[in-house]
């Protein structure tokens, strides 16, 4: 594993809902993405996730992008992240409008 700088972990311990996920460790609760990158990627994100009833992806028991190890491999997916984009432009497809 290769060395990681300060920028790759981040707190907001002031957030009413830090940590938003259960976890034995809060001090190395990553908050840097919030908002997980991975979600894009459906069933190959890698995370621990399930589709509810509604078939809506929950990713309340899955850690992986706000563990402090994990930003090179958050960061490393991005290009098959950028590809799926691709392919629904080339589809003409505009996922916000789903």
């Amino acid at each position: 594993m290769r060395e990681q700088g300060n920028y790759s972990f981040f707190q907001h311990t002031a957030c009413e809902y830090f940590p938003c996920h259960k976890t034995d460790h809060p001090e190395d609760f990553n908050c840097l993405f919030c908002y997980c990158p991975l979600y894009a990627l459906g069933r190959k994100c890698g995370g621990n996730f399930r589709y509810n009833e509604k078939g809506v992806k929950d990713c309340t028991n899955c850690l992986v992008p706000h563990r402090r190890e994990n930003y090179a491999y958050v960061t490393g997916r991005y290009q098959e992240i950028m590809e799926l984009v691709r392919q629904q432009d080339a589809k003409g497809e505009d996922p916000a409008q789903r």
